[in-house]
């Protein structure tokens, strides 16, 4: 029986999310992959462990207000290009067919290259590296899955931490001889500075031994409104946004939705799905001031896994069909 199930996801984010005011960024934080503990593929009432690796990078540089694409920016070299790499390992504890606990650690490796960040001297980057904040959550199957192997609901409940750096800093250029050493833009910060609130949902419904249906629901509740870190890259902020409250960063929810269907062939599973991801104007729980970039994508994401007797490899390739800035902050 196995003993360890070794689960690696690479998830290429081929989608792009985008912005006003030249801030390409992620429409969400990586939530670690989706939970599969002692899913179909795992009944094993010997095996108490699990791992999964997951592995996301995302390039963003394309800019967006509402659904409108600002091409000129492109057009004029002046758009911001993120690159984010986040690494998320996850321990699962089973504790039983139905019940299992998870720690999930991410590592992110980012980098933001822009114009206007830097006095428009030239195109400079600013970096961020290190550990990013870390979740705890519980699973429960509400039916157990080896007594209901065709179909079953697991519904999660977690708690994210504020351990990664939310004030990571770097150098931004302010003349051609002096740099300023500021906390680096939202978009790469390594945490939120937040306590969060998880709450999941993975289902899966196999209509034949070849065809099944999943669905993963995913919802991170902020209570903290801000996290103090500046907006102004060491500097002072401006009036303005001292006035409407976009001289501090803020802590926001983030949801994530995916639908598919998967088709098994031998070892091989091949998933059509749609995914939304998505960073709401306003939280559900506390306040929502400060400095934000609300907006989501809906891609489709076409993926394949391939099972092993201990290891499973499988990656997800997103690609955007709708990209929404919901709302314009300045900043």
């Amino acid at each position: 029986m196995k003993k360890i199930i070794l689960a690696l996801l690479l998830l290429i984010g081929l989608t792009t999310y985008h912005t006003s005011n030249a801030q390409g960024c992620v429409a969400i934080r990586s939530t670690g992959g989706f939970c599969a503990a002692g899913g179909e593929e795992h009944i094993d009432t010997i095996s108490k462990w699990q791992l999964s690796t997951n592995n996301r990078y995302f390039r963003s540089f394309r800019h967006f207000v509402g659904t409108d694409e600002q091409k000129q920016r492109q057009t004029l070299g002046t758009e911001v290009i993120n690159h984010q790499y986040t690494l998320d390992m996850a321990l699962y504890r089973l504790l039983n067919p139905r019940w299992s606990l998870m720690i999930d650690v991410p590592i992110l490796a980012n980098s933001r290259s822009s114009l206007y960040e830097h006095a428009n001297l030239g195109r400079f980057t600013t970096h961020s590296f290190g550990i990013g904040d870390i979740r705890l959550a519980a699973y429960a199957w509400v039916v157990d899955p080896v007594k209901m192997p065709k179909a079953n609901v697991q519904v999660g409940l977690g708690l994210k931490l504020p351990t990664g750096s939310y004030n990571y800093s770097d150098y931004f250029h302010v003349t051609d001889s002096t740099k300023r050493l500021g906390p680096v833009d939202q978009s790469v910060q390594l945490g939120d500075g937040g306590t969060g609130i998880t709450f999941e949902l993975n289902a899966f419904y196999n209509i034949s031994r070849a065809v099944g249906f999943y669905g993963n629901f995913y919802y991170m509740a902020n209570p903290r409104e801000v996290n103090g870190t500046s907006t102004a890259r060491g500097g002072t902020a401006s009036a303005s946004a001292v006035k409407n409250g976009s001289d501090v960063m803020s802590v926001p929810d983030q949801m994530m939705a995916r639908l598919g269907v998967n088709v098994m062939a031998g070892r091989w599973a091949f998933s059509a799905g749609v995914r939304d991801e998505c960073l709401p104007v306003n939280d559900l729980v506390g306040g929502s001031n400060g400095f934000r970039r609300p907006g989501y994508i809906i891609s489709a994401e076409p993926g394949v896994t391939y099972v092993l007797n201990k290891v499973s490899l499988y990656a997800f390739v997103p690609v955007a069909l709708v990209r929404n800035r919901t709302q314009k902050r300045s900043g």
